[in-house]
Formats: C-alpha cells, sequence, structure tokens
C-alpha cells in the first residue's frame, strides 16, 4: 500500500451498500475488509492493522453506536465513520460525542464524498500517530531538559556530555550559533556535583575590554572612572559553582592573559587590587569562532586554548541532523502552545516537509523562532504549511534550489521529499492554469476527476476548493 492508503473496516447490514462502499475505497487504493454483521465487524475492529472504521448505525444484533463505543473503549486511536440513512442532528451529535470522526448520510451525496471523507480520517489518525510517536521520544529522552535530538550526532553528544559532568575539568564547547551551546553547559553543570552551587553565565563578545575584566574578575573602589566601590566578579559570583564563557574566541588578548592566569593558578586579581583571592570554579567555554585558525593569525593564545580545550565537544548543525527536526518541531511546538494557552496539537505532513527541507542557518533557535510564530499565526489545531515564513513555503516548491536543500539527506529520503514535492507543485501550477476549474484541471493532467480531487487533498493544495467553487459552477460540474 501507499502512504496515502490504509486498511479500512466497513460494518453494514446492507449488503448493497457493503459493496458499493468497498468498491469506491478499493478504487481508492485501500484494503478493505467488508462485514455484514455488527458482532463480526467487533471481533476484526481488534485487528491492529485497522486504521479506520465505516460503521452503519442501524445493525440488528448491536448497534453502530454500541459498536462505535466498544470500538473507541478498546482502540481509542482508531478512527470511525458513522453511515446511516435516517440522521438526524441528535445521532450526529450523539456520534461525535461517542468519539466518531465524521457522519456521512445515505444515499451519500458523491463517490468522492465517502473516500475524501475516509481520506480525512486515515491522515487524522496517522497524523495523532506521528504526534504520539515524537510525544514518546520526547520523554525518553527528556532528562536533558531543553537539549533535544534522536540522531547519531545528538547521542554521542548526551553520552559526553554524562560522562564529563562529574569531573572538574573544563569543557570547550564549539558549534554555530543557534546549536545550543549554553544549554549543553546547562546540561553539564546540572549533572554535576556543582549542581546546587551557581551557574553564571557571561557573553564575552558582549562586553567592551574594560567591562569584560571588571566583570570577570571584578573591581576595587578607584579602579578606573566610575568604579565608586568594590565589586566582586563573575569567577568570585560562581565559587563553589560553574562559569560560563559565551564566545571565548572573541575575548582581547589582554583579558586571554589574566583569564589563563586565573585558570593556571586558581585565583583571581580584581581590577586594581593588589592581592588575590583563590576561587574554586569550573570553566565551561564555548565559542563559534575556528579557534585553531584564531591561533595561527595571532589572535588566541595557543596556551589558553589549551587550557580550555581539556575536554573538547563539538555540536553539530541542525542542517546535518535532519532527523532531528521533527523532534525539536514538536517539542517547540508542545512549548509554545502550552505558553500561549492554544490547542495547537500536531504539524502536517506538508509543513513538516518543509520543515524538514529547509537548510536552517540559524539553526535550532531560527527552527525554535520559526514555531513560535507559527503557533501565534495558525487558527488550526495542527500547523499548516500556509503558517509558515514564506522562506519556508518557496524552499519547499521550488525548483533547483529544493536539490541543494536535500543533499544533506540520504539518498531514499531525498528522492521521497523530491518526489512529493514535485507532485504538489505541478499540481498547483496545473490547477491555477485551469482557473481553479478541478474538472478542467484532471482533464488537463490526464486523470479522472475523483483521484485528481485526492491528490489535492494529499498534497494539501487547493485546501479551499469545494465543489461549488467558481471554475466549478461555471463548467457546469
Amino acid at each position: 500500500m501507499s502512504e496515502q492508503s490504509g486498511k479500512i473496516l466497513v460494518v453494514d447490514d446492507d449488503t448493497i451498500v457493503l459493496r458499493a462502499v468497498t468498491e469506491i475505497l478499493k478504487r481508492a487504493g485501500h484494503q478493505v475488509l467488508s462485514i455484514d454483521d455488527s458482532v463480526e465487524g467487533l471481533t476484526a475492529s481488534r485487528d491492529p492493522s485497522i486504521e479506520v472504521v465505516l460503521l452503519d448505525i442501524r445493525m440488528p444484533n448491536l448497534s453502530g453506536m454500541e459498536l462505535l463505543k466498544a470500538i473507541k473503549q478498546a482502540r481509542p486511536e482508531v478512527e470511525v465513520v458513522m453511515m446511516t440513512g435516517f440522521a438526524t442532528v441528535a445521532t450526529a451529535v450523539e456520534a461525535v460525542k461517542a468519539g466518531a470522526y465524521d457522519f456521512l448520510t445515505k444515499p451519500f451525496q458523491s463517490v468522492d464524498e465517502v473516500s475524501l471523507t475516509v481520506g480525512k480520517a486515515l491522515e487524522r489518525k496517522r497524523l495523532k500517530d506521528r504526534t504520539r510517536v515524537l510525544e514518546e521520544a520526547l520523554t525518553a529522552q527528556g532528562q536533558f531538559e531543553e537539549l533535544v535530538g534522536q540522531s547519531a550526532q545528538m547521542r554521542q553528544v548526551f553520552q559526553l556530555v554524562q560522562t564529563v559532568s562529574y569531573s572538574t575539568a573544563t569543557v570547550l564547547i564549539q558549534g554555530e550559533s543557534g546549536t545550543g551551546k549554553e544549554r549543553v553547559a546547562r546540561a553539564v553543570h546540572n549533572r554535576s556535583p556543582r549542581k546546587d552551587r551557581p551557574f553564571v553565565a557571561v557573553n564575552c563578545s558582549a562586553l567592551t575590554e574594560t567591562l569584560l575584566e571588571s566583570e570577570l574578575f571584578g573591581h576595587v573602589k578607584g579602579a578606573f572612572t566610575g568604579a565608586i566601590s568594590n565589586k566582586k566578579g563573575l569567577f568570585e559570583a560562581a565559587h563553589g559553582g560553574s562559569l560560563f564563557l559565551d564566545e571565548i574566541g572573541d575575548v582581547p588578548p589582554a583579558t586571554q592573559v589574566r583569564l589563563l592566569r586565573v585558570l593556571q593558578e586558581g585565583e583571581v586579581k580584581r581590577v586594581g587590587a593588589t592581592d588575590s583571592v583563590k576561587v574554586d570554579v569550573r570553566v565551561i567555554a564555548a565559542t563559534n569562532v575556528d579557534l585553531a585558525r584564531a591561533m595561527s593569525q595571532g589572535k588566541f593564545r595557543e596556551d589558553l586554548f589549551y587550557r580550555l580545550n581539556v575536554i573538547p565537544l563539538v555540536l553539530p548543525p541542525l542542517r546535518d541532523r535532519p532527523d532531528d527536526v521533527p523532534l525539536l518541531a514538536h517539542h517547540f511546538l508542545k512549548r509554545f502552545a502550552a505558553k500561549m494557552g492554544k490547542q495547537v496539537t500536531a504539524i502536517s505532513p506538508a509543513a513538516m516537509e518543509a520543515l524538514t527541507l529547509h537548510r536552517w542557518p540559524g539553526n535550532v533557535r531560527e527552527l525554535e523562532n520559526v514555531m513560535e510564530r507559527a503557533v501565534v499565526l495558525t487558527p488550526h489545531a495542527s500547523i499548516e504549511i500556509e503558517d509558515l515564513p514564506p522562506s519556508l513555503r518557496q524552499r519547499s516548491a521550488g525548483g533547483e534550489v529544493e536539490i541543494l536543500g536535500l543533499a544533506h539527506l540520504p539518498y531514499a529520503e531525498a528522492k521521497k521529499l523530491s518526489v512529493r514535492a514535485f507532485e504538489r507543485r505541478y499540481l498547483a501550477t496545473v490547477l491555477e492554469r485551469n482557473q481553479n476549474n478541478i474538472s478542467s484541471a484532471a482533464r488537463a493532467a490526464g486523470l479522472d476527476r475523483s483521484n485528481f480531487r485526492r491528490l489535492l487533498k494529499q498534497h494539501e493544495v487547493g485546501r479551499d476548493l469545494s465543489d461549488d467553487d467558481p471554475g466549478e459552477a461555471e463548467a457546469g460540474t
């Protein structure tokens, strides 16, 4: 079966309707199990491969409503569509309250109505399955707080964090901006014997040389203009704990000398002071600068580098671990939905494909911002592709640029995403050239109308069109 097809159970004591629905669903590519007895239908519904069930409401022995409740109790993940020739609002409300996904009235309006409803139910079921898998993956590695990933690269990072946490050795974290270097530093601290002592962080690139030295080492009254009292530095503030020196590659040469002395001697001298103070601090440094190049250019001291690089830890960029994108996206979705009080619980396949294709030059921080924006903007229960920034939507529908965006993936995965992107791009173009007239577009594509509509639904193209759209009305279809 293809990704868009599934195993469907149809239960109806009317053999004519049963055969018709079965034929409709088989033509749509589904594997169908047809049963004309409600008790046998209950037994068949326990098959774990059944994803969607269609039930007639009025059946002998066990009514469709009773069968619905029994199925949802045993297998709440299965989507159930009810069918009846005696529809009332009260019956429909009762069915939905009991867990039914949708309600079809017999005789059906069209062949498309049945296949599209089942297709939507199947998509919903699989979307919930994917969400559950991501939730389980997040729970399984939740001990690393904000560090999220299941790729081989991140598993190595997690293992190294666990291994080095209990030592007092200096750690040098290297990685591009936005890869989560401070989160790694906090994870190291929180797993160390120093976890109940201070974790102090400073961005070395955000301060001038004078201010940086004052922040790191402290100063005495009168040491410089504006020094109106004695002040402890961050090394003293972090005594017994950890000091995180972010962007260590931007530290000026003179400050590097003083920093080297602190690491060697374990004592700090405030700016303007004559005596030193002993400090017990574990230093964790981070940089996005190539320190080897900086040393060759004379911008970074070699002796300081080796003092800092006792335990090197390299964070991979997000483009090198695309398998982590769904997990991270769901993590941020969950966080921002809770923060904003919105009932957004999933990410549509098209939106997830666009997220996976993106190269993420801003790494995890960029993905975090994209997901926050999407949660704010979406009016849906799931993130749709139109909720993403234009740059991501264009990448997903692009031409040659798309191939460049796939080069970091394994061949099979890249081919799969490329075919999907082509199909969506093709459908959108054919639809546009035929003024959104589905019948005309289907003829131009050499497909029958029902299959063309099914492809539109699968790829979320023309989602706002309906059977009475202007183009259809003009064609008299």
